[in-house]
């Protein structure tokens, strides 16, 4: 059974469902749109969008096929042979798969849009976002994110992206990271997060705002209150098919951190 506060998508009848488990002031944060959770395992109150909304075809995603990939054919990376000389002056090699879509001028490759959802009469909450990964065969639990524009700062790519993925403006930029390795082990990707603040009306208690998808971008959307954030991501680590991002866990893992041990911080 998948965390509480689920959002389903199942064809031919498009269903946002809010857990009665909740208090009513929390219904509004506990929301996640998903396509392959059985509604009638939910013990929830449904409503219907009043938007129209046409659904594709409905299903599983699966790998149907892996195989070699020539360098000459691969368009955003290339694996590369690093030969270095290590600290005792030993030569070494090491491979390492490259991005090639770098942006120039940012130095960046791309940018996770942290967030913090304010609410006049409700908790602060935050924003993630649930996708399939084929690398990983599964669906992936993060907070928004996404490659830099030639041309683009890292605050515009935050403020992009997160619109794109989320359909919710954001208000305000409150800080941005330094440069962050991605996997320093295994690529030269790296990445900087922006952290934001997104101001919601009183009345922002329906349906979540329409997305700006791309052609293949199927991201379910998951609004939790700050207070639960760590809890629900260890909920999401115990499902089938669900992996949390390092960067997301990371964060609420500090936070949980700050709350629990007292080294007087």
């Amino acid at each position: 059974m998948p965390p509480r506060g689920t959002l389903t998508a199942l064809h031919p009848a498009f269903r946002i469902c809010q857990t009665t488990s909740l208090s009513s002031t929390n219904n509004f944060q506990s929301r996640i749109i998903t396509k392959h959770i059985n509604p009638t395992k939910l013990h929830s109150r449904c409503f219907t969008p009043t938007t129209k909304m046409t659904l594709p075809k409905i299903q599983e995603p699966a790998i149907t096929r892996v195989s070699e990939l020539p360098t000459s054919e691969a368009k955003w990376i290339t694996l590369q042979k690093v030969e270095y000389v290590d600290q005792t002056g030993k030569p070494r090699t090491w491979e390492v798969a490259s991005r090639k879509t770098r942006a120039a001028a940012s130095g960046v490759d791309a940018v996770a849009v942290g967030n913090i959802l304010l609410h006049p009469t409700k908790p602060p909450s935050t924003l993630i976002v649930i996708q399939y990964r084929p690398p990983l065969d599964a669906y992936t639990v993060e907070w928004p994110a996404g490659l830099i524009d030639e041309g683009e700062s890292v605050e515009e790519a935050a403020v992009r992206e997160f619109k794109e993925e989320t359909g919710f403006t954001v208000t305000k930029v409150l800080d941005t990271s330094p440069v962050q390795a991605a996997d320093p082990g295994l690529s030269n990707a790296n990445m900087k997060m922006v952290l934001v603040e997104v101001e919601l009306p009183a009345g922002e208690d329906g349906e979540l705002p329409e997305q700006r998808l791309e052609d293949g971008e199927h991201i379910q959307r998951v609004i939790v209150p700050l207070s639960e954030f760590y809890d629900r991501l260890v909920e999401y680590s115990k499902q089938e098919r669900f992996v949390v991002a390092a960067k997301l866990f990371h964060f609420a893992a500090g936070m949980q951190f700050m709350k629990t041990q007292k080294y007087g911080l």
